[in-house]
């Protein structure tokens, strides 16, 4: 029985390890510095009284 946990065990951690670290490699095999992606920016509207409002609505301006 404890043999069986002990083997569970150290299997979660063998299967767990890549998916933490996660290294980036380029075309040669080396590894690199992981490129990192912003999330996009959303874009907001003012209308002519400063509130926001629908982009697209008559008088609305991206801020």
């Amino acid at each position: 029985m404890i043999r069986n946990m002990m083997l569970a065990a150290a299997s979660i951690a063998l299967l767990s390890t890549p998916a933490l670290a996660a290294p980036c490699r380029d075309a040669k095999g080396k590894f690199i510095k992981c490129a990192t992606t912003a999330p996009a920016k959303t874009t907001r509207c003012k209308a002519a009284n400063g509130k926001f409002a629908k982009c697209g609505t008559p008088g609305a301006k991206p801020m």
